[in-house]
């Protein structure tokens, strides 16, 4: 039985709708098991390449998004998805919203101590700062969504735009051939290795490192092929966090609300994160340090809601599910998220480290 035919027997035993809940509970649970294991974090990985380190956590940044291009790459070659397809690529993308959005976003997370994915992940091992800095986070999404800031939002993503209605394929751009992104992602793994080896990352953390990537190339096919057999248009998309986490904001708030990709998503991360830390022994409650920590967090996380839907996308949306698509714009999301992290750590978190000595 191909996977094609799974699905479609899924589809006719479950119903499309809850099957592609499931189908997000599964790409959630992954991501959660992985990311919690290997401590990945774009927050942490900007910052220390702002301080001139290239740590541990640059080395599984760089390890997760290049497998991610590598596992959804070659997923297309084998014909399990179409990146064309994919939502993100089949409408324009916002030139003005990635770098404004991003920035915003990247200022965001440094301050939040954490990306809006690492957030929920840290949430699920009892950190409080996590929890409420989430809640936040998925309050101003919702509102930048379809509340009171989505004029705001739709004037600056509106101010430049991708021609043609499309995002903007980068490998077609460039005129690379279907191997091209790989190719160059492989180079970039080998790169994370160099760096692991320097840093004497163990082999388990790495393997677990591929496996948050492996887990946005799971959303994508199983998306994909839900697609192929739904009589209902079916959105193929993968790992995000801005607009999932205001859809299960409201899932839980709407009794009108149905069941979706993103629904089932966020609770697996949650899921997925929690077992894992379960089973490590490392559930521990932790609340705010003090309350300038407080202030910095709910300060990061208005920024993240807010810039992340305005970039289309959260670090992993914009920076790995989108990028390993080639998408033009989410590349120039992460690009000004690394921008906005980089400057407001030097900004704010070294100036107060060079004052207290």
């Amino acid at each position: 039985m191909d996977l094609l035919t799974l699905i479609e027997a899924l589809a006719e035993r479950l119903g499309e709708a809850p099957l592609a809940a499931l189908f997000g509970l599964l790409t959630g649970v992954t991501f959660g098991v992985a990311a919690q294991r290997s401590q990945f974090c774009l927050r942490a990985a900007t910052v220390e390449f702002a301080r001139g380190q290239m740590g541990d956590r640059m080395a599984v940044w760089l390890l997760t998004f290049s497998t991610a291009v590598v596992w959804v790459q070659a997923a297309e070659l084998l014909g399990l998805m179409r990146s064309a397809d994919a939502r993100m690529m089949a409408v324009p993308g916002s030139w003005s919203g990635a770098i404004i959005g991003g920035l915003i976003f990247g200022a965001g997370m440094v301050l939040a101590r954490g990306c809006s994915g690492r957030l929920l992940v840290l949430a699920a091992t009892g950190n409080m700062r996590s929890i409420v800095s989430g809640l936040v986070f998925a309050v101003v999404a919702q509102m930048s969504l379809s509340g009171m800031l989505s004029p705001l939002r739709d004037r600056l993503a509106s101010l430049w735009i991708t021609s043609g209605g499309r995002n903007m394929d980068l490998l077609v751009e460039a005129g690379l051939p279907d191997w091209g992104g790989p190719a160059l992602c492989l180079a970039i793994a080998v790169v994370a290795l160099v760096l692991s080896r320097r840093n004497q990352i163990g082999a388990a953390r790495l393997v677990v490192a591929s496996g948050v990537g492996f887990a946005v190339a799971l959303g994508w096919v199983l998306t994909y092929g839900l697609s192929q057999v739904a009589f209902d248009p079916v959105q193929i998309e993968s790992a995000t966090f801005t607009g999932p986490s205001a859809h299960t904001l409201m899932f839980f708030l709407d009794r009108n609300a149905v069941l979706e990709f993103d629904i089932g998503l966020v609770p697996g991360v949650f899921i997925g994160a929690m077992l894992a830390a379960w089973s490590a022994g490392e559930m521990k409650l932790q609340a705010f340090d003090d309350a300038v920590t407080m202030r910095k967090a709910m300060i990061g996380a208005v920024l993240m809601g807010f810039g992340g839907m305005l970039a289309g996308g959260c670090a992993i949306g914009a920076g790995v599910t989108g990028g390993s698509i080639f998408a033009g714009a989410a590349w120039l999301a992460l690009f000004c998220m690394w921008i906005g992290a980089m400057a407001t750590d030097r900004l704010v978190d070294q100036r107060v480290l060079s004052a207290a000595l």
